[in-house]
């Protein structure tokens, strides 16, 4: 399976999120370039975050991003050993 690009920057997106504080949110502001912000508007339609400039995690985001961060961990250090 290949990832596509659109994809990666969903992923990307997703990932800059702070799990340690819910309460923190993420702004895609405008001059973020075309492909983040349109991940940032792709996440909310899809339901994962609150804004479609991000806002915060929904549930589902929240879910989505312990895993999409608990993947970036596994191969990061996978790639250290």
């Amino acid at each position: 399976m290949t990832l596509a690009p659109d994809l990666l920057a969903e992923f990307e997106i997703i990932s800059m999120f702070n799990l340690a504080n819910t309460l923190e949110g993420l702004k895609v502001h405008q001059d973020a370039g075309n492909r983040l912000i349109d991940a940032a508007q792709r996440l909310h339609a899809k339901g994962l975050t609150s804004q479609p400039d991000g806002g915060y995690l929904t549930s589902l985001g929240l879910e989505a991003a312990e895993h999409a961060q608990g993947l970036l961990t596994i191969l990061a250090e996978r790639q250290a050993a």
